[in-house]
């Protein structure tokens, strides 16, 4: 049997939790896994909390750029005691977009490389946010032996997709992509089998999803959509999929 992965959701968002056991019971029958990914130390704890419900919650923990300057001893002293548990450190990365000054800078660098050297030492895989930042992530990232980084939501250019490539990451196209050539073309440029899928859930989606908050349950639609970019059957591409999940997740 096949199973599909969100390899990219904020499960534990507060957004979710009205509708949280309605969720784990449609991705039971849809048979999709979610890589359930942190934003802060209380947000990491309500994943590990979620992961509890259910194993199809495959827990990921750490500390979002946006979120520097929470407690960084904190975050990693859980990933110690959890490291069992986890699945994976993230979301971790850089952002411009949230610095406003030097020191915003050197702090968000500052959490990047420690839970860097978390996942290294515990051999985790990373889900890296690198809005705007790809190229300082690809240096910071060569002085790191992790064990497996996923740049999630993937919006670089070709040239730097091929650089992604060379490094060995994997990286994750969601339901933009159902609409965006853009998108779609980088996804027919990356090797096979470095492609993932996600949504980055709750983010809202337009066109024919109808601003509505990522779901697990829209998977299957970009599953589709890579199986028509690749000229692969759906069953192919959802094989396929698994296959480089796992491989990710070191499973």
């Amino acid at each position: 049997m096949t199973w599909s992965f969100d390899s990219h959701i904020h499960l534990s968002d507060p957004a979710y939790l009205p509708e949280i056991n309605l969720i784990l019971k449609q991705m039971e029958f849809l048979k999709i896994k979610a890589c359930c990914v942190s934003t802060d130390v209380k947000n990491s704890l309500e994943t590990l909390s979620l992961s509890q419900q259910s194993d199809l919650v495959l827990p990921f923990i750490g500390i979002h750029p946006e979120f520097a300057n929470d407690d960084l001893e904190k975050i990693t002293d859980l990933i110690e005691l959890n490291q069992n548990n986890v699945s994976g450190i993230g979301e971790i990365g850089l952002d411009p977009t949230y610095v406003k000054n030097k020191d915003d800078d050197k702090r968000q660098v500052q959490v990047f490389e420690s839970l860097l050297s978390s996942a290294e030492k515990l051999h985790k895989p990373v889900s890296i946010h690198s809005r705007k930042s790809l190229d300082d992530i690809f240096e910071i990232m060569t002085s790191y032996n992790t064990k497996n980084a996923l740049l999630h939501w993937f919006d670089g250019s070709k040239k730097q997709l091929q650089k992604a490539m060379d490094l060995d990451f994997f990286v994750s196209f969601g339901p933009v992509m159902i609409y965006a050539n853009d998108k779609q073309t980088l996804l027919s440029k990356a090797d096979p089998s470095k492609i993932l899928v996600e949504t980055d859930g709750p983010v809202r989606f337009s066109r024919c999803f109808e601003m509505k908050s990522g779901q697990v349950s829209f998977i299957p639609s970009v599953i589709f959509c890579a199986s028509k970019i690749l000229e692969k059957t759906f069953d192919e591409m959802a094989f396929l999929l698994e296959s480089n999940t796992k491989r990710f997740l070191g499973i």
